[in-house]
């Protein structure tokens, strides 16, 4: 799916919607690498940025929207409105992470 057609708005400027084909998800769960957990807890005593944890939250968040564009493409959707991300930590080292969002078929306004 061209990610162009992959929005957090509730409409594509440029398009209607003309099928809403329902709720689609990419769930992912990962866990914190001990040597990143040690790396990132030796910068908490200085404070700033936490490179290793910026790092595990964007991969994992681009895997959980790649798995939601998939469900949306195995749904015949060609582009998805309302995304939303949701995190929930199951553990002590284990977070989840969900993309949703609603599946749709849009063409172009005349």
């Amino acid at each position: 799916m061209d990610p162009r057609m992959i929005t957090t708005c509730l409409q594509l400027p440029g398009y209607r919607t003309v099928h809403n084909l329902g709720v689609v998800r990419g769930v992912t769960v990962r866990s914190r690498w001990i040597g990143s957990q040690i790396a990132a807890s030796l910068r908490t005593i200085g404070g700033g940025r936490i490179d290793e944890y910026v790092v595990l939250c964007e991969q994992t968040r681009a895997e959980a929207f790649e798995f939601m564009a998939q469900h949306a493409d195995a749904m015949g959707a060609n582009a998805i409105l309302s995304v939303r991300y949701d995190a929930t930590d199951l553990g002590n080292n284990m977070t989840e992470v969900l993309a949703y969002g609603t599946a749709v078929m849009v063409e172009p306004q005349q």
